[in-house]
């Protein structure tokens, strides 16, 4: 039964649209709607085990690393999706919400006790002061890049150096996430990497390429090229959300 629910679970991860209303507009009039236009994508890493996965919607972005060939991953995202955190206040009751998802599969699944996220989600809350709003869990990291500014990692890292996670989804002890919340501006960018990207290319050198003054896409392909360089053991996923407002 759990395996049959995770397929669901990936299969609609790779099929979610947004829709909207259709009516008239004066022809030429541009339509102002911010939004967080990103790009994606994981390198699969040499061990042959998958362990990623993420999604990408207009306001909302999460990326997880988990267990048993990245079904915790999926678990855990299917219920962020679930949960609808673009329409609530408290990120922190939807990352409770994925680990409840992970940990009740992991004690009922034939996989007893291994399954086991980390989990970074972040959500565009619009209006006269946009920020952006994030919730962090386990070994990945979450980075704000202001146009012209020095890019800020906003996360810590929950375990030690290639040590096991001191926090994670679908572990026995209390989940404690971590929330925030950081004001944008058009041109600000976000990006998200689970724990393969840093270990794979560094903190110092992604910071590079964040701010180098390319597009998404093109940071996304450099990030790719220096990645099969690097040949890392394990799945490494980079999320790039540029914030615009046109």
């Amino acid at each position: 039964m759990t395996l049959l629910v995770i397929s669901i679970l990936v299969g609609c991860l790779s099929v979610m649209t947004v829709r909207g209303r259709r009516g008239n507009w004066p022809a030429g009039m541009p339509v102002a709607r911010p939004r967080l236009v990103a790009v994606g994508g994981t390198y699969e890493g040499s061990r042959g085990r998958p362990s990623d996965a993420y999604v990408i919607q207009e306001r909302l972005v999460a990326a997880a690393h988990g267990t048993a060939g990245g079904a915790a991953a999926a678990l855990a995202l299917g219920a962020v999706v679930g949960a609808r955190p673009q329409y609530q206040e408290d990120l922190d009751e939807c990352a409770q919400t994925a680990h409840r998802a992970v940990r009740t599969a992991s004690l009922h699944g034939p996989a007893r006790d291994t399954l086991v996220s980390t989990l970074d989600v972040i959500v565009l809350e619009p209006g006269e002061s946009p920020r952006l709003r994030f919730a962090h869990i386990g070994d990945g990291a979450i980075w704000h890049c202001p146009k012209g500014a020095e890019p800020q990692q906003l996360t810590t890292p929950h375990s030690f150096e290639n040590g096991p996670l001191l926090r994670g989804l679908g572990l026995p002890s209390e989940l404690n996430p971590e929330v925030g919340a950081v004001a944008l501006r058009p041109g600000d960018r976000v990006v998200v990497v689970t724990s393969g990207a840093i270990k794979a290319l560094g903190a110092a050198r992604m910071k590079e390429l964040f701010t180098g003054g390319m597009s998404p896409g093109a940071c996304l392909d450099r990030l790719y090229d220096e990645m099969a360089v690097a040949d890392p053991k394990d799945d490494a996923t980079v999320i790039i959300a540029d914030y615009v407002t046109a």
